[in-house]
């Protein structure tokens, strides 16, 4: 039981960062989002998880190719 916890709570600690980017990148709350994620989740039967999983890569690409430079010296 220990473990499903240690996994959830990894899971609540990396995953909501999606949606907190998300909502930062729309101007809304986090909690909107991490709601609108579950009903498309339970209404499309497993769509709304496949579409986070594709963003959460998506952003992981987006922020290894475009990292802020502070000078021209960091290429």
């Amino acid at each position: 039981m220990q473990l499903a916890y240690k996994l959830l709570h990894y899971f609540q600690k990396r995953g909501y960062y999606v949606c907190q980017r998300i909502a930062d990148r729309l101007g809304i709350r986090a909690k909107v989002v991490r709601t609108s994620f579950m009903y498309l989740t339970f209404v499309t039967l497993g769509f709304g998880f496949a579409l986070y999983l594709f963003l959460a890569f998506w952003m992981r690409i987006k922020d290894i190719i475009y990292t802020k430079r502070s000078s021209v010296f960091d290429l």
